[in-house]
């Protein structure tokens, strides 16, 4: 009787280990396929935007005021274009605070893709992560110093008010 409960047990056991490697399987299928729809969403904005900029008159071209912007602020502005953080969208500006706090060791991209909420465990987050990193580096919000590593630069550190330019403001 005990052996035929011990190679239940064996059995239950890989089982669960088996439906957990599938699950993990498909957890990336997700996680790979929110990030195609979410691009496709992007272009379809993008492209419906290019349309509608193309069939304005040219009258509403000249007052931008007007014009309301669609969908959330995906762009990331050039930090020489900006005003502050407040020109960056929500996602990008908890980045960023999350870069202010880790300091000099600098963010690393599975720690942003936690503070984006995202599943840390699944690649292809954590590359997308990456590339909002990447993609804040390209536009001077922040530096890679060392490989992996993102900080703010040394004149935008919180603790480092002196050696900024302009004075500090």
């Amino acid at each position: 009787m005990r052996a035929v409960l011990e190679a239940r047990r064996k059995a239950a056991a890989v089982r669960v280990e088996e439906l957990e490697a599938e699950l993990e399987r498909v957890r990336a299928d997700l996680a790979d396929a929110e990030e195609v729809l979410r691009r496709r969403v992007i272009g379809l904005e993008q492209y419906l935007e290019a349309l509608a900029e193309e069939e304005q008159p040219v009258e509403m071209a000249v007052d931008p005021s007007r014009r309301k912007p669609v969908g959330p602020r995906r762009a990331v502005p050039h930090r020489q274009n900006a005003a502050g953080l407040e020109d960056l969208s929500v996602d990008y500006q908890a980045v960023m605070a999350a870069a202010a706090e880790a300091g000099a060791d600098g963010l690393g991209a599975r720690r942003a893709a936690v503070v984006l909420g995202w599943d840390s465990a699944s690649a292809s987050r954590v590359e997308g992560a990456r590339a909002r990193l990447k993609r804040l580096v390209e536009r001077g919000w922040l530096i890679e110093e060392k490989p992996g590593r993102f900080t703010l630069p040394e004149w935008e550190r919180p603790d480092d008010d002196a050696g900024r330019p302009g004075g500090g403001s």
